[in-house]
């Protein structure tokens, strides 16, 4: 009997000019978590996205236990046994978390064409129990919940029917710490019991430590496919690359002195239920780090920084004496802020790579009369997008097409066409690829040295620790500690104060 569960032969997909995959082939096997790697754009959610019936793919086969499989969309592929949890989110509002968890599959609960809401929303709950992930009601609005915790809902929803394939494309980075641990207990589940994860991360150590093979996807092609047993990093790095990945990650410097001007004030902030009494400084030139765990209320720092908090109390001024209670006023006096969920907090999804880098700073762009010239508005989208390296066809691409890591280029990009003074990242890295995550770091060592000021909130320990001047450390909702940067500071120091 054959260890091979799905033969993917000749695969190939264009959008437009774009090819995004030629001729892929390679097989995955029955019990094994099987890791899909590749820079932004290589063509990894574009490969799983037409496995799971949300592209159609071109050309090629994918052969399922013998069987050819061609779904048209994600509920036929439930009943080829393949299901995906996406990279953004991919649950619906105005349905309940159960309604979520059986989309498509209502049917298991109608009897003589009526829904038995109660009997569904028991089976959820008996579900959310069985996964560890009680607190979250069947009942309630899945609006009702943040990013991290509909991700978990995900998990149930693509993995409680016990198919034969998963596909996670990039879920780790949406996750805390706590979340992550949980996905890889039901990853390695889901392995003992024979079927099969194909995992896409850029977490390389990530990879490494849970994957049984790993599969290299560059420019659309198949590149190679190793046992993550004989390969390192480096190895890694030089096949997504196509060349040895040298030079500085991190920053190399230690006990430099930061200036003392104060750029933002921030004092006593509250949201309640979320944050209490938050006050700090943020100083010229600094990067300034939060971590926690999920619940911590690091995330709403960021938002309260930018004014786009609901019901915030307390105050967050400028050097100049100005109070920033809202974004227009955040952005006309030089904030930038990007947002963990890029898709519905960052960037406009059906309007063009053009408009969305553009957007920040159309009164910029503006001549005298208030006119905007298109041929102006394009080639300052063509720049900056191509200072973030992003992989498009051309501006006037609908941003929804572009693959993860390229939407986070975009809403980069468009910040750093604004030149803004002070900047609050959110997750700047998640989903990005190991070549753009060293870009990106020394881009931001770039901008403190020329006087730029980072708020930089992560669930990446090491890049808080790799990048900050100085980090702040929140547990429930207030801040537990504050650490300076110490080249001997390691992951426990920051763990300790979290927990």
């Amino acid at each position: 009997m054959s260890d091979i569960r799905l033969e993917i032969k000749d695969v190939s997909k264009a959008f437009g000019i774009t090819k995004a995959l030629s001729s892929v082939s390679f097989n995955i096997n029955k019990g094994e978590i099987h890791a899909l790697i590749g820079e932004n754009g290589s063509g990894k959610s574009t490969l799983t996205n037409s496995l799971a019936g949300i592209y159609q793919k071109d050309w090629g086969s994918f052969i399922l236990d013998g069987k050819e499989v061609n779904p048209v969309n994600q509920v036929e592929a439930n009943n080829e046994g393949i299901s995906i949890i996406v990279q953004e989110l991919g649950t619906l509002d105005g349905l309940t978390v159960a309604e979520n968890i059986f989309l498509g599959h209502e049917e298991k609960f109608v009897k003589f064409g009526i829904k038995n809401t109660a009997s569904m929303n028991r089976k959820a709950n008996e579900l959310l129990k069985q996964y560890g992930f009680d607190r979250i009601k069947a009942s309630d609005m899945i609006e009702h919940y943040n990013f991290e915790d509909r991700k978990l809902v995900e998990i149930v929803k693509a993995t409680y029917f016990g198919p034969k394939i998963v596909v996670i494309d990039e879920t780790t980075t949406a996750l805390s710490r706590e979340g992550r641990e949980e996905l890889y207990k039901h990853m390695k589940r889901i392995r003992e019991e024979g079927n099969t994860v194909i995992f896409i991360s850029h977490d390389l150590p990530e990879v490494l430590s849970l994957s049984d093979t790993i599969t290299v996807l560059r420019d659309g092609l198949y590149i190679d496919t190793v046992k993550s047993s004989e390969i390192d990093e480096d190895g890694l790095k030089k096949l997504m690359v196509g060349r040895d990945v040298t030079g500085g990650y991190y920053r190399a410097d230690y006990g430099e002195k930061v200036s003392d001007e104060v750029v933002m004030k921030v004092e006593n902030v509250t949201v309640p239920g979320i944050i209490s009494n938050i006050s700090f400084e943020l100083h010229k030139g600094e990067i300034l780090g939060f971590g926690g765990l999920s619940e911590s209320g690091m995330h709403e720092v960021g938002k309260a920084c930018f004014g786009a908090s609901f019901d915030r109390e307390g105050k967050v001024t400028l050097a100049d004496g100005t109070q920033v209670n809202d974004i227009p006023t955040a952005i006309s006096h030089s904030i930038a802020y990007t947002s963990k969920d890029r898709d519905n907090e960052s960037l406009v999804m059906n309007q063009s790579i053009r408009d969305n880098i553009c957007l920040p700073s159309l009164d910029d762009l503006a001549n005298k009369a208030h006119m905007l010239s298109d041929k102006k508005l394009k080639s300052f989208a063509d720049e900056f997008a191509a200072k973030m390296s992003t992989k498009m066809q051309s501006v006037d691409q609908f941003v929804s097409n572009l693959s993860g890591g390229n939407k986070q280029k975009v809403v980069l990009a468009r910040w750093i066409g604004k030149d803004s003074d002070i900047l609050v990242l959110d997750s700047p890295t998640r989903g990005i690829d190991i070549k753009v995550k060293q870009d990106i770091y020394q881009l931001m060592d770039r901008m403190r040295k020329s006087g730029k000021s980072i708020i930089m909130i992560s669930e990446e320990l090491m890049e808080l620790i790799g990048m900050c001047d100085r980090i702040i450390i929140m547990k429930d909702g207030q801040i537990n500690g504050e650490l300076m940067r110490n080249k001997d500071m390691d992951e426990n120091t920051l763990i300790a104060k979290m927990v």
